[in-house]
């Protein structure tokens, strides 16, 4: 596990993220608050929140991340312990869980 690669990625995808935040807390739809506007406004808020919170669900993960390397304990299962396969984590460096924890802990969250 190249921790130093890893680091790389995350520090980037971090970036990626803030990045991708602050462009849409600066987005304000400037229509006029007419009734037939009403519903799109509403719809374009919508979609906005969604996705920053998305996205600071997905930075937070990063973060978590970057703290595992930091302590040492990055390539480790958080639930049990067990090495996160390295494909894992070279499609998703953030994966704080193995395969099966994943699927239990997404079950749970249900």
């Amino acid at each position: 596990m190249d921790t130093a690669a890893a680091r790389a990625r995350l520090q980037e995808a971090l970036a990626d993220a803030d990045r991708s935040i602050a462009i849409l807390k600066g987005e304000h739809p400037e229509r006029e608050n007419s009734a037939s506007d009403a519903g799109a406004i509403l719809t374009d808020s919508d979609r906005v929140e969604a996705a920053l919170e998305s996205l600071e669900r997905h930075r937070a993960a990063v973060v978590r991340a970057l703290e595992r390397i930091a302590a040492g304990t990055y390539g480790r299962c958080v639930d049990c312990g067990e090495p996160v396969p390295e494909g894992r984590l070279e499609v998703r460096p953030e994966a704080a869980r193995c395969l099966t924890c994943q699927a239990r802990h997404d079950k749970a969250m249900r």
